[in-house]
């Protein structure tokens, strides 16, 4: 393993930064989806609060549906053989969103003050449809791709590259995208107070240019760094045929060798295990940053600028925690790395149900705690589910478009549940409102991180593994 590591440390820092760069503007654009979506439809186009759900709904259950199929074709189609399979659906992905995701953040152009909203989302269904598309090729495509560069490596640790590769993934460009993002969102709100000191801090019909511009500026910088990956990442392209004629080698060479197809996958439990807690993570980390906006904005009645400290502050946190978390793993193993995750995340549901009076500082903690135990359940998810794929990358795409297919649904349907939930359909506040928002930070992350706890258990006993004879 010593000398496997080593081979791992050869391989170029400028083919792994150019590799794991290629998801940046996927993180970038998730960032403004999963945490100004609903406040933008609420405070800034006026939207109820279900027809926001729906909207945001659609797009998760556009994408849960992309993801497997994408997943699938991805792994079946040879794409243009000068690019490679995973990188000719990963610019394919990268088109559609840079095309789409400008109309999502602003007004529907052909629409009237008298424009009911049902109409308006049905303007915004092609736009949604189209990005989350191309952002499940983009990240299927990339996540595919790490067996894939480790496989042209041509060596036969395919799982430690896997791992390896996604703590890079997390470290060195998930969490500082972000984290990126959230500095940019705070500086256009710093120069719009200072040239217009009578802005109000409340969010409105005003910041439309706002959202716009900085849904322009992401898109921008993630087209460079897409454009950065596709320069500097080198694909493996193989001939089909010498691909079957390596793997009847190895059925020779061998007394008996398992090749799990995608339906070979439905049959194992530890699929299931698996998919469970990545969905119970991505419900944790997308859901809390949904509507982290609205509890600081409706329930804390804190300034606007704080949508973009206060998730700032959580994704530095969850930098830091990644720092960690790889001689932590290594140490007590991904089970119990992941324990220690949910938590963190269970004390901050804690900490916002018990404070009610929870002031400017006490946030910026029940931030830190959120950050740091999202990004450990998040990475240590995706650790799960490379152990669970192991040498099996012919079928890898599906796997992870399957864990996917589970979070984005599961999103969705968290998102409508919560809006239809809401005392006041109207974002007119209203004193049973004031709370809700607080009630839901706290339910949701602790409550999942409970059911997620609990399916940890199982894999305590029944380990991670393909049981398939």
């Amino acid at each position: 393993m010593q000398d496997n590591y080593r081979k791992l440390r050869a391989l170029p820092l400028c083919r792994r930064l150019c590799y794991a760069v290629g998801h940046f503007q996927n993180d970038l654009c998730a960032s403004l989806w999963f945490t100004y979506l609903l406040v933008y439809l609420h405070a800034v186009l006026g939207f109820g609060s279900t027809a926001a759900g729906a909207l945001l709904l659609l797009g998760q259950v556009a994408d849960g549906v992309c993801t497997p199929l994408v997943g699938y074709e991805s792994d079946r189609i040879q794409g243009v053989q000068r690019l490679g399979k995973r990188k000719t659906w990963h610019l394919l992905g990268t088109a559609c969103v840079l095309v789409s995701f400008p109309f999502l953040f602003n007004p529907c152009l052909a629409c009237s003050a008298s424009t009911p909203q049902w109409a308006q989302i049905v303007y915004f269904t092609p736009f949604v449809v189209l990005f989350q598309f191309g952002w499940a090729s983009v990240q299927i495509s990339h996540l595919s791709l790490i067996p894939e560069l480790a496989s042209s490596e041509g060596a036969k640790v395919e799982l430690t590259y896997c791992q390896i590769f996604l703590r890079i993934l997390n470290i060195t460009t998930y969490t500082p995208s972000l984290c990126l993002f959230y500095a940019g969102t705070w500086i256009l709100f710093h120069f719009q107070t200072n040239m217009d000191p009578e802005a109000s801090d409340s969010l409105g019909p005003a910041d439309v240019p706002l959202f716009r511009s900085l849904s322009l500026i992401m898109l921008c910088v993630g087209a460079l760094f897409s454009l950065i990956f596709h320069i500097g990442t080198k694909e493996h392209v193989s001939n089909p045929e010498t691909e079957r004629l390596t793997l009847n080698s190895d059925v020779k060479n061998k007394q008996s060798v398992t090749v799990l197809k995608w339906k070979h996958w439905l049959k194992e439990p530890s699929f299931y295990q698996v998919a469970f807690l990545y969905m119970c993570s991505r419900l944790i980390v997308n859901l809390s940053v949904t509507y982290m906006s609205v509890y600081v904005t409706s329930s804390l009645m804190l300034p606007k600028k704080f949508i973009a400290t206060i998730p700032l502050v959580m994704y530095v946190s969850g930098f830091g925690s990644s720092l960690a978390m790889k001689s932590v793993s290594k140490h007590v193993g991904i089970s119990v790395t992941y324990l220690v995750g949910l938590v963190l995340v269970f004390g901050f549901a804690v900490w916002v149900f018990v404070d009610r009076s929870m002031g400017a500082q006490s946030v910026y903690g029940a931030a830190v705690m959120l950050g740091a135990g999202s990004a450990v359940v998040l990475v240590m998810s995706l650790s799960m589910t490379t152990k669970l794929i192991g040498e099996q990358t012919q079928s890898g795409a599906f796997v992870y478009g399957s864990m996917s297919l589970t979070d984005k649904v599961a999103n969705g349907l968290g998102v409508i549940l919560i809006q239809s939930l809401r005392p006041c359909s109207s974002e007119q506040c209203c004193p049973d409102c004031v709370w809700f928002y607080r009630d839901v930070m706290a339910t949701v992350t602790g409550g999942v991180a409970l059911a997620a706890a609990l399916c940890l258990l199982t894999v305590l006993i029944w380990p991670i593994r393909i049981r398939r004879k």
